[in-house]
Formats: C-alpha cells, structure tokens, sequence
C-alpha cells in the first residue's frame, strides 16, 4: 500500500492542475459511491492517504498515488490529470448501452470473470471492456483461459504505458525516445523498413570520375 509520506513532494512549483488533483479525485471517487473504505481497497491505498486526499488535507499527490488512484477509478493517469472534471463525471455516469449489452451477453464467460474479479474489473476502462468484448474465441467467445490471458495482456499494457507516461516527465526522456524508436522500428512490417531503406540516396562512390 502507499503511505501517507509518499503522497506528497516539495522539490517542484505546485501547479494549478497539481493543487486541483486530489479534489477531482474526490468527487469521481464520490461518484462512483465508495465510501473512505471502498476507496482505500481499491486503489490499494494506506487509510490515513485515502482519508486526506478525500477530505482535501494534500496539497500534492505523486506520480506511484496518481496511477493508483487512476487504475482503481477506470482511467487513466493521462485522463485523470488532464480530462476536465465534467467529462470524467459524464463518462462515470454514462449508461450503459443496448449494443455492449448485447455483446455481453454474447460473452457469458467474461461476465462470469467480472463478477468473481471485481476488483480488477473495476479497474478496466471502457475502452478495454470494450476490447475484450470484440474478442471471439476460435469458432466462438471467449474461453476462461482466454480471458485471463486477455485481461492480463491490457494490463500490462496499461501499466507500460503508465510507466512510459512517467518517465516522460522527467528528465530521462531522451533516453526513452531513443530507446522506443528502436523497439518501434524493429517491430515493422519488413517490407515498409525494406521501402524506407531503399528510398535513402546511395552512399558516395569512391570511384574517380
């Protein structure tokens, strides 16, 4: 769990959206209808921390609260940080519609794997409830095996890139754009790498003219 003395940093300038933060979180967590208790389970905090950013007692929430808050909301950090408040609360309070009803109970296993995994489940946003109901198993929906290695999949996924989102802001940046440029360009289709080479100008000829 996170502490209470890891929720806050001195070191940089507080911004308007840094001192804004922990309010928006209390009124999404308000929304969702968890209570101080709710809030700490799922967000995987210290009490003390969920009760002092719920009642406004923090000026400052670091990047590891940040992510915790916004995994256990649905969101990501991105979002949560820069979404304003009124289309976070739109999308919370968004109902559901006839189509992912529809797809979901095409998908009798999946709701069967929300249900027994709650938290987790309420962790997933829409976009990836909406991924994993697109799936279709060989012939048919999703198997249990197969969800689990699905669900599994965006997490990791959600967490790299939260990581990523990270690294972003500090000053190892360059670094991390070098680092997944080359990962970028060795995942490309071989041919378009193939194209892209062949479009470079020739080296220079050592030949006399």
């Amino acid at each position: 769990m996170i502490d209470l003395h890891k929720i806050t940093s001195m070191h940089e300038p507080l911004t308007a959206a840094d001192a804004a933060l922990p309010a928006k979180i209390a009124r999404l967590v308000e929304e969702r209808g968890w209570n101080q208790e709710d809030f700490a389970r799922r967000a995987q905090l210290h009490r003390l921390t969920a009760r002092h950013i719920l009642q406004g007692n923090v000026r400052r929430l670091q990047n590891a609260t940040v992510q915790a808050c916004a995994q256990a909301l649905g969101l990501s950090v991105h979002d949560l940080r820069s979404q304003p408040l009124e289309i976070l609360l739109r999308r919370m309070s968004a109902p559901t519609t006839d189509v992912r009803d529809y797809e979901m109970a095409m998908q009798p296993e999946l709701r069967t794997w929300l249900e027994r995994n709650p938290d987790r489940a309420a962790q997933l946003s829409t976009d990836e409830l909406d991924e994993l109901l697109s799936l279709q198993g060989v012939g048919g929906p999703l198997t249990p095996f197969g969800i689990a290695h699905f669900v599994e999949r965006i997490e990791r996924r959600r967490k790299l890139v939260e990581q990523v989102v990270t690294i972003a802001g500090t000053e190892m940046v360059d670094l991390l754009e070098q680092f997944v440029a080359l990962l970028y360009e060795k995942v490309q289709p071989y041919a378009s790498r193939r194209t892209t080479s062949d479009e470079r100008p020739p080296p220079p000829s050592d030949a006399p003219a």
